[in-house]
């Protein structure tokens, strides 16, 4: 199986799109099963037991939150 291409994206939301991805994530990670999402055209597989962090950020006049789940790919 190729390696995949590294990539960084951001895709805006509006809020009511957002809160509905936070609850079905939320509903899966309470269910303790896999989550999946699209973002810019790529579908995101989560497996259960990733890692859970929040990140804060504060530079150059800005602040960013971000909840973060990381996982290890099969190589």
């Amino acid at each position: 199986m190729p390696a995949r291409k590294s990539r960084d994206v951001e895709k805006p939301s509006a809020v009511g799109p957002f809160v509905a991805k936070l609850r079905r994530l939320a509903d899966r990670l309470e269910e303790g099963e896999a989550f999946t999402i699209a973002v810019v055209g790529e579908r995101i597989r989560v497996p259960k037991g990733a890692r859970l962090s929040v990140e804060h950020e504060r530079a150059d006049g800005g602040e960013e939150l971000e909840f973060q789940l990381k996982w290890r790919t099969g190589a």
